[in-house]
């Protein structure tokens, strides 16, 4: 006569230990998500990676592109722009006094400018975004939405970032050679406030890679996510993503995986 064996206990969680190495997926797996969450869903493996190593956790890059694959998890990827720059062929010849050197400047807060031009679709119509970023901090320091695309737009926008910043020495500002950029109206108001005005060349993206950079972003990271009932509900929501996640929190690689103001602030230090 044969005797059947007692089946097993059924095992209960964590009555087994998992090794170090999984302990240690597991932790990170719980902070990585953490910083994906906070970036709003927008971080990728680099910026992810950083957020650790700036509380002193290394890790490496590729343990967190891993694990941000194991947990589902990815940034946000960049879209192609729409050309929105129209040129006037009667407008002077100015120079590029930038030749496309957009290297942070820990020494040049408020010297170099640049900006430009982006719409949005909404219910109602366009939105258009202009915007003035300090080249040497990416900081946008100056910017402006309306329903047109006028050259009260940019000035607005070039106002907005003299009232704000009070630069005490002439800045250089850089843009392309769209027809609001090279206006009589916009280069009166630059004298005014005592700015250079420096422009790339016709079709080169580049000549002005760090406004394009930032409507990428934008795009990519907020304006891209879904449609727009109505031009007030995007203007708040840029607002907001400008003025409480991209200049105060949004790491950016170039600056050493700080966020715009973590790098001016620690100028001033």
């Amino acid at each position: 006569m044969y005797c059947s064996r007692s089946p097993a206990p059924p095992s209960t969680p964590g009555a087994t230990a998992l090794p170090a190495h999984a302990r240690r997926d597991l932790e990170l797996t719980e902070k990585i998500t953490e910083a994906h969450e906070h970036s709003r869903g927008t971080y990728g493996a680099p910026r992810v990676h950083a957020v650790p190593q700036r509380g002193g956790e290394g890790c490496g890059r590729r343990r967190v592109a891993r694990l941000m694959r194991d947990a589902g998890l990815q940034g946000r990827h960049r879209r192609r722009r729409h050309v929105t720059t129209l040129p006037d062929p009667r407008a002077a010849a100015r120079p590029d006094l930038v030749g496309r050197d957009f290297a942070p400047d820990a020494a040049a807060l408020d010297i170099r400018w640049c900006g430009d031009i982006t719409c949005i679709p909404t219910d109602q119509g366009w939105l258009c975004l202009a915007t003035v970023i300090d080249i040497a901090s990416r900081r946008v320091v100056g910017w402006a939405t309306a329903g047109h695309l006028r050259t009260d737009l940019v000035a607005d926008a070039l106002k907005s970032a003299c009232r704000r910043r009070r630069p005490t020495r002439p800045v250089i500002f850089h843009s392309d050679r769209g027809c609001q950029y090279t206006s009589q109206q916009f280069a009166s108001l630059a004298a005014e406030f005592d700015i250079q005005l420096s422009v790339g060349r016709t079709g080169q993206c580049w000549d002005n890679a760090l406004a394009e950079s930032f409507f990428a972003t934008i795009k990519r990271e907020l304006l891209g996510t879904k449609p727009w009932p109505s031009r007030t509900l995007a203007r708040t929501a840029i607002f907001e993503w400008i003025e409480s996640w991209y200049n105060l929190q949004r790491l950016y690689s170039s600056l050493g995986y700080r966020s715009p103001a973590e790098y001016e602030t620690a100028l001033a230090a």
